[in-house]
C-alpha cells in the first residue's frame, strides 16, 4: 500500500511539474488585427465573421445527435435477437425504445422542437 502511494504521489509531481515547465517554456503569441480577422485572400474583410449563432439550431443539432447516437446503439438488437432469448432481447429492446419515446416526448413538451 505504501509503494502504491508513493508512485501515485511520484506521477502527480512529476505531471505537475511538466505542466509547470510546459507554460513557462512556451512560445508566447502576440496578437494582432491580422491574426484574429478572417483570411480574405490578403483583403480587408468586408463584415463580421463572427455572425451571432442560432441558439435554436443547437438545440435541435444536440437532439439529433442524442437520438442519433441512441439509433446506432439500438440497430445491433435485430441480429442478437436471432442469436439469444427472443423475449428478454425483446424486452430490453421496448424499454430502450421507451425511454427514447419519453425524451423526445418532454424535449416537444418543454418546446424545443418548436422553430419560431
Amino acid at each position: 500500500m505504501l509503494i502504491l502511494s508513493f508512485i501515485t504521489t511520484l506521477t502527480l509531481l512529476i505531471s505537475c511539474v511538466v505542466m509547470i515547465l510546459a507554460s513557462i517554456l512556451a512560445k508566447k503569441t502576440v496578437m494582432d488585427r491580422e491574426k484574429n480577422s478572417p483570411y480574405e485572400c490578403g483583403f480587408d474583410p468586408k463584415g463580421s465573421a463572427r455572425l451571432p449563432f442560432s441558439l435554436r439550431f443547437f438545440v435541435i443539432a444536440v437532439i439529433f445527435l442524442i437520438f442519433d447516437v441512441e439509433i446506432t446503439l439500438i440497430l445491433p438488437v435485430a441480429y442478437i435477437l436471432e442469436l439469444s432469448n427472443v423475449y428478454s432481447w425483446s424486452g430490453v429492446g421496448l424499454f430502450f425504445i421507451l425511454i427514447l419515446l419519453l425524451g423526445l416526448y418532454y424535449e416537444w413538451s418543454q418546446g424545443a422542437l418548436e422553430w419560431s
